[in-house]
């Protein structure tokens, strides 16, 4: 059969393209194509190489399961309305369907009469009775006409269910779409369910037989965000490449086959004012009409934006507000285009966003484009003026802003310049390099510069103060940022929270540091309070501690963890714990990245579960803290102190005394453990005690007693350890002196009280004195009871252990459910909720079953299942999974 206007008909357009031979299976959506079908329409909706065409190919090979297998036709951009409708006619003959004769054929490549469409209409629906065809229209948004698509909707709603539409489209199509989703007669596949998976990616990979790690395959997905021709092609490039997963890392779109498709395929296609708006909107992240009106000169950017998203043309409205971004691979061929066809312009149009984002109140974007454009003055005194310089150490853009002030050189004039350069060199802890750009900054500040540009160089001071570990000169540079607060514009600090919790988290650290528990708890507290809003533990009563404004996450996380150790430090076990799982859940939930956690929380429960003599949970706490120190920051020294000590004790616990030793001796002068400083009297009074239990669970109660003796300090905690080793040495009379110089009790922290309790019961025993003995035992009892001390009774030797009645017995740690404080229920909080699909995967576990065994059990790879675990290990606290399986029986969640 010829078409109108006599060409032959083409028959490759009534054959499906062949299915690919690295085909990824993708069951769901199969699945909604066949379920699709059952009604009128389903529509396929996706950008160029977004594998419309592959899928439907695929399942229409398969036959569709339906009835009577698809037919395929493929929609030309040239087809008149009358060539298309011959066609579908050529296409339902092939097809074996047999319409009366009636209906008859075009004769007019223009168009055919609204005779035909019903003769046609009501043939459909008499062949279709039994059996309904289904016509795969490919390509659809190449030819749309009115006539065209109105026919193909009058056709399509009176075949009384004779005939089933498939369309494959990049764009809507102009079928009245809103009417069959009224009517609940239309299925739709649209491009957030056509991008690949990670489990799509890692297919598509082994399919290639390449051997790329989960995370090069993250970042392969992140980078094209699932557009599955950037995959394809990214594969098929990764397999010429002598290191695949280096390719990962360093690909650039614009000098790849990616580029050559989306400037052909994409960019190619629209007209010379479209392609020109596009290339100069690609030197934002995202772009608003008004935005691209200013970098085009023109004022048709609000229509033209629109078009292009509803065109699927790699443009999209974000949260259906009035701002578009590109897809990101699209946006960097864009702009080696650019530079390629106006070379010099890209810099201009830098500079031009960062002027209309600064005047809109966009000051991270505005930022951003100005360090872009080279523009340094404006760059950096917008963060400087606007009290934004502590970006750069917390939120969302922390990286961001870095990464943009990366390339600030070392000479560019002017305080803010070098502000801004100290500031990016501390936040990476170069702290030589930060020294010499201050420098630069205190050479153009003086008195008369502005309050802002005084204040950031407080600041900065302060957070370097805490670096280098400097009490007095951090205190200088705190009251100078709390002065300077106070003169500028109550609205314009306000707006910046970040900045006075930095400052206050950083003050109380110092002050913390240096022994100052009453000044550090001061500010650590004013540092939350500043943070603003509340967040609770998972399960806890309301109240707590507060939460993080936005930008503020990280400051809470850090300054609850001191505020952690502030309290295990007074002996208040169950506060401290309360501020450690607090700093984790806002780590947790905030997603703070590695560099921004503190092990210090971990550290502080890991201690508390020494004290509560739960040795498997204090080193399950004491790995994570490690592990969250290895990704961090430089550990400060009262941090790297009390995991020394806590380290130290479990191996004395264990029986190891040279074990505790060799921890200690990394903390000595020539040893291994890095600092931010020396450790303060309080640190070294704690090494000293530790290191004393140390020589005792060796049984050299003289070398404990040198130890104690090169320290003096006069403190309770060092009293005590003496009076220990005294009475370990034989010597009773000297210990029961140094117990009676120990301050009142009020003063004393709970160990240190219960501690002094069990010594003096032994010595009144010692002495005959049975009476007072079981008195004080039983004094001690009382003592450890509120916090749950046990590691006092374990430490203080056999003796007790005989001479301790039972009923005044502290419980064995492994009677209670779980660690740590408990809430209401007796049950202590988790970090975070476990999800439906974790607490599956622990069911699994639970049964002793394999990574594998469980994901042939919950249909999923084993790659999803080992994520699952990583997760549940987090929130559980724990590093094993028969510790999680334990702990989460422990905690009723099995």
């Amino acid at each position: 059969m010829a078409r109108p206007q006599c060409d032959p008909m083409l028959t490759a357009r009534f054959t499906a393209p062949a299915v690919p031979k690295t085909l990824v299976h993708r069951p769901e959506l199969l699945r909604r194509l066949t379920a699709g079908v059952q009604g009128p329409l389903t529509l396929i909706n996706g950008p160029a190489g977004s594998g419309k065409t592959v899928l439907t190919a695929h399942w229409a090979a398969a036959g569709g399961r339906a009835p009577r297998p698809p037919l395929w036709l493929t929609v030309e951009p040239d087809d008149a309305p009358g060539v298309f409708w011959a066609y579908v006619l050529e296409a339902l003959h092939r097809g074996g369907v047999e319409l009366p004769a009636a209906v008859g054929r075009p004769t007019r490549a223009e168009g055919v009469t609204q005779s035909f469409l019903v003769r046609l209409a009501a043939g459909l629906a008499e062949s279709g009775s039994a059996r309904p065809v289904i016509l795969v229209l490919d390509q659809f948004d190449t030819a749309q006409p009115p006539a065209m698509t109105e026919g193909l909707d009058f056709v399509l709603r009176h075949a009384a269910g004779g005939l089933r539409i498939v369309l494959t489209s990049r764009t809507d199509s102009l079928l009245p779409l809103h009417r069959y989703r009224a009517a609940g007669e239309i299925a739709e596949i649209r491009h957030a369910d056509l991008r690949f998976t990670h489990a799509d990616a890692e297919a598509l990979l082994a399919e290639h037989r390449l051997d790329i790690s989960q995370a090069g395959i993250r970042l392969l997905v992140e980078r094209t965000e699932g557009w599955a021709a950037g995959v394809r092609l990214c594969a098929l490039a990764m397999q010429r490449s002598p290191d695949p997963e280096a390719f990962v890392r360093q690909f650039a779109a614009d000098r790849t086959t990616i580029a050559d498709y989306l400037l052909k395929e994409v960019l190619d296609a629209q007209p010379p004012a479209t392609q020109d708006l596009l290339l100069r909107v690609s030197v934002t992240d995202r772009v608003h009409p008004d935005l691209a009106d200013a970098l085009t000169g023109r004022d048709d950017a609000a229509r033209t934006l629109a078009g292009l998203a509803r065109d699927n043309a790699f443009l999209e409205q974000v949260d259906a507000s009035a701002w578009y971004r590109l897809h990101p691979l699209f946006a960097e061929v864009l702009r080696a285009h650019l530079r390629q066809r106006h070379p010099g312009l890209e810099q201009q149009l830098h500079g031009r966003a960062a002027r209309w984002l600064a005047g809109t109140g966009r000051l991270n974007e505005a930022v951003v484009q100005a360090a872009a454009a080279g523009d340094w003055p404006f760059a950096a005194g917008r963060l400087v003026d606007d009290l934004a310089i502590g970006r750069l150490f917390t939120g969302l853009e922390a990286e961001q802003l870095n990464r943009a002030f990366a390339p600030l050189p070392a000479d560019a004039p002017g305080a803010a310049p070098a502000l801004v350069g100290a500031a990016a060199r501390l936040a990476v802890q170069d702290l030589p390099g930060y020294e010499e750009a201050v420098r630069r900054a205190d050479s153009h500040l003086g008195p008369g510069s502005g309050a802002a540009a005084r204040l950031s160089r407080a600041f900065l001071g302060v957070l370097a103060g805490r670096a280098t570990g400097e009490p007095a000169a951090t205190e200088r540079a705190a009251a100078e940022a709390e002065r300077l607060l106070g003169e500028l514009p109550a609205p314009l600090v306000a707006a910046h929270p970040e900045l006075r919790a930095l400052l206050l988290a950083a003050l109380g650290a110092v002050r913390l540091g240096a022994g100052r528990l009453d000044g550090a708890q001061s500010a650590l507290t004013a540092a939350v309070d500043a943070c603003a809003e509340p967040v609770r533990e998972p399960g806890a009563e309301p109240g707590g501690e507060p939460g993080a404004e936005p930008g503020t996450q990280y400051p809470l996380c850090d300054a609850l963890a001191s505020l952690a150790l502030a309290e295990l430090l007074r002996g208040r076990l169950r506060r401290a714990a309360g501020h450690a799982r607090a700093s984790l859940v806002v780590a947790e939930q905030a997603a703070l990245p590695p560099e921004h956690r503190s092990g210090t929380g971990h550290l502080v429960l890991a201690a508390v579960a020494v004290e509560q003599d739960d040795l498997p949970t204090a080193r399950a706490h004491l790995e994570l803290a490690a592990a969250t120190a290895a990704a961090g920051p430089r550990p400060e020294p009262a941090a790297a102190v009390q995991a020394a000590v806590v380290s130290a004790r479990i191996a004395v616990a264990e029986g190891d005394g040279e074990a505790a030793l060799a921890v200690l001796a990394r903390l000595r002068p020539g040893g291994t453990a890095p600092t931010a400083g020396p450790p303060s009297e309080w640190a070294a009074d704690a090494l000293a005690v530790a290191e004393s239990a140390a020589h005792l669970a060796r049984g050299d109660a003289e070398a404990a007693l040198r130890v104690l003796d090169a320290a003096p300090s006069g403190r309770p905690g060092p009293a005590l350890a003496r009076a220990r080793a005294l009475l370990a040495a034989g010597h009773t009379e000297p210990a029961a002196r140094e117990l009676a110089d120990l301050p009142a009790a009020d003063g004393l922290a709970a160990p240190v009280r219960v501690g002094a309790c069990l010594l003096r019961a032994e010595i009144a025993a010692a002495e005959g004195r049975t009476g007072e003995a079981q008195r004080k035992l039983a004094e001690a009892v009382d003592l450890a009871r509120p916090e749950e001390l046990r590691r006092s009774f374990a430490e203080s030797g056999p003796w007790v252990r005989r001479n301790l009645p039972e009923a005044h017995r502290p419980a064995p740690r492994h009677d209670r459910k779980a660690d740590g404080p408990t809430g209401p229920d007796g049950l202590p909080p988790l970090v975070e909720a476990l999800s439906a699909r974790e607490t599956e995967v622990l069911r699994q576990a639970a049964r002793m079953l394999s990574t594998e065994e469980i994901a042939a059990e919950l249909y999923v790879s084993a790659n999803t299942v080992k994520t699952h675990l990583k997760s549940i290990y987090r929130k559980l606290c724990v590093t094993r999974r028969s510790d999680a399986v334990h702990r989460a029986q422990d905690l009723g969640l099995l």
